[in-house]
Formats: structure tokens, C-alpha cells, sequence
């Protein structure tokens, strides 16, 4: 199959540039995976959508401000020039571990490996940065690191010195990194809530893009799920480059995913061998979640670890664990449309592009922002 084979027409102004006024209140599609059906429903339905014993899981890593900017200390100068003084843009894609991240670096050309990037405050830098009257009062946040490796389209690996409390100073320096077809000159407050999931954990950050579907969930809907008998778990997974990188293949056997960390804690492992040996639907919410289960389902991973994963859930794959998938609506010709429409079954493709037609002219909201659908 060819990437091209999964385009379709989207207005522009189809596509959300701001959450809705309140939590829950999105449209949802629910989507029959036999038949292909289609019937417009709202957010607020989803726990009536479930069925007692489900086991609902999601993916509750944090977002962290992982779009910074920086200047180059000009270490790569030549001998009696300048050092420059002009920004780098950083978008932190992976934690590595030990301080290490990976990184895409806009412009790429200008920070070679041995190059060291100063991460200051607003007042310092002369980079936007959304400071609250609290933070004024402390001293000026600071990083520093060091580029170690250089990749392709601007890929980069930093080193980052040892600092005190850095999600903390992340915190204080860094934009939520809003993907590219949101509009707007720079974030805002609001999107340091509203994109985060109201279970984000408090110690699982890590990603740099939100998994999205789980954005609709408020307290009181997931206290009506559970209400109904519907087991919850989470998983973790780092949303990075494997998730929101742009296709560069013409056909799906040449796509390669980046890696991404995560985590399958023991009690949502045995939670997952419990649904399936009792005959239980297990619903993923979202695609990162949908991943994770399928990636631990190949390995014969189903217990207590964390690892890495780059599976590419593509048409023609059988699905081991999943059985009903919360999504939102996703880029033309983007890995996770072709998940989506893998999920969907035998015709997969053609029942999704035609959800995705009926979504259109029933003014659905489109990507991180907008409206879901619900597959069973």
C-alpha cells in the first residue's frame, strides 16, 4: 500500500485551534468495526458506551514544556569570531536517561556536535516565556547543554549539566509543545491544563506531544466509567518522534518508527491477563496506548517491565489484546490514521476515509484539539 493512499480532503478551519469551552463537551463518532456504521454521539455518552468488566486503559504520561529556546555559547566558532547571538528553537523529543535527551533543533545547520546551548530566562534570552508573578520572585532558571550527537532533519542529542530540580526549571523555561497546524504565534496559558489528561501522573513525564484521546476525560466521567463496573489501568508511554514525526516513505513497507519509552506496570499486566482469560473487552484509549499493548502482545511481554517500541500497526495486522479503540481524528496519510484503519478491520481503510468524509461534513473538529471517535 502507498502512503498516498491514505489522504483526504480537510478544510482548514475544520482543524481545532483551541479546546472546547469544557472538558467532555467534544463530539464522538462511534464507528462499528463489522458493518462500518457510523452515529454521531457526544464525549459525555462514552462511559454508556462501555460495558460492565471492561477493562479501560490509559496512557498517563505527562507532558512536559519541552519546547524551549536557546543560545549557542559559540564553542564551534572559529578562532577570534564572535560568538553568535542568535536563538535556537529546541523541541526535547526523548528522555534517554542520565541527562541525556533527544532533540529536534530548528535551524539543525547552525549546532553541530560540540556545540553548547544556553537555556535562560525570558528577561536573559530574549525568548517568549509565559512567567507567573511567583516565578519573577525567584532567582532566573537556567540549563546548559551539550550536543553529542547529530542526526538527520535537525535530530540532535543533548547532554544536559546536572541541575538541581530540572523539571522544575523545565517548568519556569519551557513552551507545551503545540504541533504546528495549531496557529497560534505561541502557547498560552490555558494549554499548560487543557493539554495534559486530568491523570497525566505526577512523576511520569517525559512526553513531548499529548495523548490526545485521553484529553476529553474529566474526574467525574471517569468516576461514572468506574461506577459501571469498568476496570481502569495505565500504562506509560512517551509520546515522541515515533508518534507525531511526519511519514518520508511513498509506500508503507519502507516506513521506520522512531523509538519510544515505556513503562507496563504489574498491576495493568495482570489486569490484562485477567480480562483476557475471563473473555473481557479491553479499550484503549488512544493510539499510544493501543501501541504499547500490541508491541508487549508481539514481544510476549505481558508483565511487569519498560522498554522501547517503534511498532508500525499497520493494514493486515492482528490485533492481540485490543478490542475497542477511543481516537481522535488524525493527520492525511499519518501512521496513526493507518493504526486506526488497521483497527478497523477488513476494509479497514475505506470504512475510516469514509468516517472521516462523514466528519467533514458534519463539521467535526480535527487533531489534538477537536473531537474523538469510539471503534468497537
Amino acid at each position: 500500500m502507498r502512503v498516498t493512499d491514505f489522504d483526504f480532503d480537510l478544510p482548514p478551519e475544520l482543524i481545532a485551534q483551541h479546546p472546547p469551552a469544557e472538558r467532555g463537551d467534544s463530539r464522538m463518532m462511534t464507528v462499528d468495526r463489522t458493518s462500518g456504521a457510523l452515529a454521531d454521539r457526544h464525549f459525555r455518552d462514552f462511559p454508556s458506551m462501555l460495558r460492565p468488566g471492561d477493562l479501560l486503559v490509559m496512557n498517563d504520561s505527562r507532558v512536559i514544556p519541552a519546547r524551549l529556546f536557546a543560545r549557542r555559547a559559540g564553542l564551534r566558532t572559529q578562532h577570534n569570531s564572535p560568538a553568535p547571538t542568535g536563538h535556537v528553537e529546541v523541541l526535547l523529543t526523548q528522555p534517554l536517561g542520565e541527562g541525556r535527551w533527544r532533540a529536534l533543533v530548528k535551524p539543525g545547520r547552525k549546532v553541530p556536535v560540540g556545540e553548547r546551548l544556553l537555556f535562560e530566562q525570558a528577561s536573559e534570552s530574549g525568548a517568549p516565556h509565559l512567567a507567573s508573578e511567583t516565578q519573577d520572585r525567584q532567582p532566573a532558571a537556567h540549563l546548559e547543554a551539550d550536543v553529542i550527537e547529530a542526526g538527520d532533519f535537525g535530530e540532535r542529542t543533548l547532554q544536559f549539566a546536572p541541575a538541581a530540580d530540572f523539571f522544575g526549571t523545565l517548568d519556569r523555561l519551557g513552551h507545551m509543545p503545540l504541533p504546528p497546524y495549531i496557529r497560534r504565534s505561541d502557547d498560552e496559558p490555558e494549554d499548560r491544563d487543557r493539554y495534559q489528561t486530568v491523570y497525566a501522573g505526577a512523576d511520569t513525564h517525559g512526553s513531548a506531544a499529548a495523548p490526545t484521546a485521553g484529553l476529553h476525560f474529566t474526574p467525574e466521567i471517569l468516576q461514572q466509567i468506574k461506577q459501571r463496573g469498568v476496570e481502569t489501568a495505565h500504562v506509560t508511554l512517551h509520546v515522541g518522534l515515533g508518534t507525531f514525526q511526519p511519514v518520508r516513505a511513498d509506500t508503507l513497507a519502507d516506513i521506520r518508527l522512531h523509538e519510544e519509552h515505556y513503562t507496563l506496570p504489574g498491576v495493568t499486566a495482570d489486569a490484562i491477563l485477567r480480562a483476557k482469560a475471563e473473555g473481557r473487552r479491553i479499550v484503549s484509549v488512544g493510539t499510544t496506548t493501543t501501541r504499547t499493548l500490541e508491541h508487549v502482545a508481539a514481544t510476549n511481554q505481558v508483565h511487569a517491565h519498560s522498554g522501547s517500541t517503534s511498532i508500525f500497526l499497520q493494514p493486515g495486522h492482528r490485533f492481540a489484546l485490543v478490542d475497542a479503540l477511543l481516537t481522535n481524528f488524525h493527520l492525511p496519510k499519518s501512521t496513526l490514521l493507518m493504526l486506526v484503519s488497521a483497527f478497523a478491520g477488513t476494509g479497514g481503510r475505506e470504512k475510516v476515509l469514509a468516517a472521516y468524509e462523514h466528519a467533514v461534513h458534519k463539521h467535526y473538529r480535527f487533531f489534538s484539539y477537536g473531537d474523538c471517535m469510539f471503534l468497537s
